[in-house]
């Protein structure tokens, strides 16, 4: 039986200066290698769930577990636990415009490889096979703003990649997608499933993973 991998432990949240939390005493459990749906409307908390997931945003109360580890604002305080965390953790945004700011795609899914301090022949062999795995070869020197929406997830989505996450988080990664890239995009996250990956998403769509799904959590 797969251990949990991820754990939140009656989470409460609130944003400043509004009196309502938008996460109340939650907990959920994600076990290692499992693909998670989570639904909601919008305003529901999804987004602040990831953001907490993450490690963009910490809870005034309860307690997030990954891998063993607490994960609170001062553990991220420290670059090394911060680095070795956001290796194992990849977050696709809903609009990837927020992701993108790079002069070159080639520039873009070689930031992550950088930043972490990996040797620059390791950086242009991550970077190549990600612009393979894409289809971004005759991309690569573009600049992303000149590039398609469906174009624009592809390359960040290839910058998440980059540093070859365990988990995988996406925020509504269909949004914006035709038929034919949300087919991809469908047997690309089952094909990471069968490689072991954890994948947690937030969709509408749940019906196109669902196949893949272990597990639905509908927020209110």
């Amino acid at each position: 039986m797969s251990k949990n991998l991820i754990e939140l432990d009656n989470i409460t949240f609130r944003y400043e200066k509004e009196e309502a939390p938008v996460l109340k005493d939650f907990s959920m459990s994600v076990a290692e290698g499992s693909c998670v749906v989570i639904e909601g409307d919008n305003g529901s908390g999804k987004t602040t769930l990831f953001r907490i997931l993450t490690g963009l945003s910490f809870p005034e109360k309860g307690e997030y577990s990954f891998d063993g580890t607490i994960i609170t604002r001062e553990y991220m305080k420290d670059n090394a636990n911060s680095k070795r965390f956001h290796k194992r953790i990849g977050y696709l945004f809903q609009s990837p415009d927020v992701m993108l700011f790079n002069p070159r795609v080639y520039d873009e899914i070689a930031f992550g490889p950088r930043q972490m301090g990996i040797s620059d022949e390791e950086v242009e062999e991550r970077v190549n096979d990600c612009l393979k795995m894409f289809n971004l070869q005759e991309l690569a020197g573009k600049a992303p703003y000149h590039l398609s929406g469906g174009q624009k997830k592809r390359v960040a989505l290839a910058a998440v990649m980059s540093l070859n996450p365990d988990v995988l988080i996406l925020d509504e990664p269909y949004a914006g997608l035709d038929k034919g890239m949300q087919t991809w995009l469908t047997q690309f996250l089952r094909d990471l499933k069968s490689a072991g990956k954890t994948l947690i998403v937030a969709t509408h769509s749940g019906e196109l993973l669902a196949e893949a799904t272990d597990e639905t959590i509908t927020m209110e």
